[in-house]
């Protein structure tokens, strides 16, 4: 699947997915109380997978893993900090962990257990290497556009599996064609194919961007097959990423739903970063677009049986800082980015698109 980048830029660094050059820190939701029947644990750990840790975790308490909360899933390949919650009648038998992959950093009550989604974001610290003359001012550059406009919000590579055919199974598994017993392997690869349908669909939003720095809005509705006059004023819009007719749109960094009417209005707003588009992940009890937002997103809409989504198209990286060591020809980059958002994102743009690793 050939995603497309708004950047025409060739960009050549080495990135590690390694403890030592990449690192992400939770951002909670909101302060812990310090008081409460449940203990929150900030820990650290290196080569584990979160479902891993927890794993660890219930095993020295003796406990199911299902009394241990957690807000997100975490890179194996990485340096990663995240909170937990775990009931507080194991506090004084905790401070007795250890592991050689996991340390807890700080431990403080709280009222309730961490639930999925408990989290602004991330913070992520990133080290490049190989970064020699010219690529130092193209990172510059490229992490100045960033900041004003943005990136496109695809799924990550990890939702696709190692060898990025996961959604194929969960297509096969909707046509009938595989059986899969286990409820939750078969929502997992149903879901990797829900992830593959909304890249798609932003794959061909970005061309449609594309398309318009280059052509009239007459000739870019002829290129994309779409009605006529379906495209009148997205080219006067001042932002990168053009909205349509219909788009579903959503209060930024999260809010309510809402459809686009006044196209000038609505792209101030997003301009401001007060409010940003959203694609479809397909599936039940969702909002759909309408108008010529909806000709492109029923290409990549199809149904079944798990609830659907929309999910930001685009997002904002926050909190950029660049520093550049130029003995060591490292780059050091570190960023903040909304909940369910990769870094990979930030990368490819920088890059010009995805690697080729």
């Amino acid at each position: 699947m050939k995603l497309l980048y708004p950047l025409n830029i060739q960009n050549e660094f080495v990135f590690n997915s390694s403890p030592r050059d990449f690192t992400v820190e939770e951002i909670p939701l909101y302060e812990f109380t310090g008081e409460g029947e449940h203990l929150v644990l900030k820990v650290r750990k290196k080569e584990l997978t979160t479902w891993e840790m927890i794993d660890i975790f219930s095993g020295f308490l003796g406990i199911k893993r299902k009394e241990i909360g957690y807000a997100g899933l975490k890179d194996k390949h990485a340096m990663t900090i995240q909170s937990i919650s775990l009931p507080a009648k194991f506090e004084e038998k905790i401070t007795a962990f250890e592991h050689p992959q996991i340390k807890i950093l700080e431990m403080i009550r709280h009222n309730n257990k961490i639930r999925v989604g408990h989290l602004k974001g991330n913070r992520f610290q990133i080290r490049l290497k190989k970064v020699l003359g010219l690529q130092k001012d193209k990172l510059d550059s490229g992490l100045k556009w960033i900041k004003t406009n943005g990136v496109p919000n695809y799924f990550g590579n990890q939702r696709f599996g190692t060898d990025g055919t996961n959604w194929i199974d969960g297509k096969k598994i909707l046509e009938g064609q595989l059986k899969i017993r286990d409820r939750k392997t078969r929502e997992f690869l149903i879901g990797s194919y829900q992830s593959y349908l909304f890249n798609r669909w932003l794959s061909k939003r970005m061309e449609l961007n594309l398309l318009l720095e280059k052509f009239s809005e007459e000739e870019t509705e002829t290129l994309m097959q779409l009605p006529g006059g379906s495209l009148k004023g997205t080219r006067q819009q001042p932002q990168f990423y053009k909205l349509l007719q219909g788009d579903v749109m959503m209060h930024y960094p999260y809010g309510r739903l809402f459809e686009a009417e006044d196209l000038q209005e609505e792209a101030e707003r997003f301009a401001s970063k007060d409010i940003a588009p959203t694609g479809l992940v397909p599936g039940s009890k969702t909002k759909r677009a309408s108008g010529v937002a909806r000709v492109i997103e029923s290409q990549f809409d199809e149904e079944m049986n798990l609830y659907g989504a929309r999910r930001y198209a685009w997002i904002q990286v926050t909190d950029i800082k660049g520093k550049y060591v130029e003995e060591k020809a490292h780059y050091e980059l570190s960023f903040m980015l909304p909940k369910g958002s990769y870094a990979t994102n930030v990368l490819d743009v920088l890059r010009g698109g995805p690697s080729e690793d």
